[in-house]
């Protein structure tokens, strides 16, 4: 063997090179390795924010819709007494002989306001005659019952009540047979 072979085999020059490089190699595998774990960190971070953005996104939306909701909850509510209005009004007309326009009129406005009401989910609570039910009715004062079938059942209504879908907006006033 030559003697220029021996020097580079028993660690002459080329073989400190190689070492050198080596050490480069582990060093730049190790900068990757932090690299990927520190791309995996941001990677997480950004899905977790993603998710807390949907996660508002669509509380924000339901908040949204209850507002609406309240809203007509509301403006119908405000509606509720024009509408007992108009129902003394055509109980007046009814016992009255005055003007047969009047009535006329009178009813066309109720059933207007009436089906428009009802168009937006408003429905009479029907109480006459009902079992009292405490979800539905409030009884302003109790009552001797004529007949025993009548106890514990709603004998007069004094105002009437209403639901919107299935949340009660006013419950109905009643008298209770005791």
């Amino acid at each position: 063997m030559s003697e220029k072979k021996k020097k580079n085999i028993e660690g002459a020059p080329d073989s400190k090179k190689l070492a050198e490089l080596e050490a480069h190699i582990e060093g730049l595998n190790e900068q990757l390795e932090e690299a990927k774990k520190k791309a995996d960190d941001v990677k997480a971070d950004y899905l977790r924010l993603m998710a807390e953005f949907d996660t508002f996104r669509r509380r924000t939306a339901e908040e949204k819709l209850a507002l609406v909701g309240s809203a007509a909850s509301d403006t119908i509510k405000g509606l509720l007494p024009i509408l007992d209005d108009c129902e003394i009004a055509l109980a007046n007309l009814e016992k009255s002989t005055d003007s047969e326009a009047a009535k006329e009129g009178t009813q066309m406005i109720f059933g207007k306001l009436t089906a428009y009401l009802k168009g937006k989910g408003l429905e009479r609570i029907d109480a006459k005659g009902k079992d009292f039910d405490t979800e539905l009715h409030e009884a302003v004062t109790t009552f001797p019952a004529p007949s025993e079938d009548l106890k514990g059942k709603v004998i007069d209504v004094v105002q009437t009540g209403y639901t919107l879908g299935d949340k009660v907006l006013r419950y109905a006033k009643v008298v209770v047979g005791a």
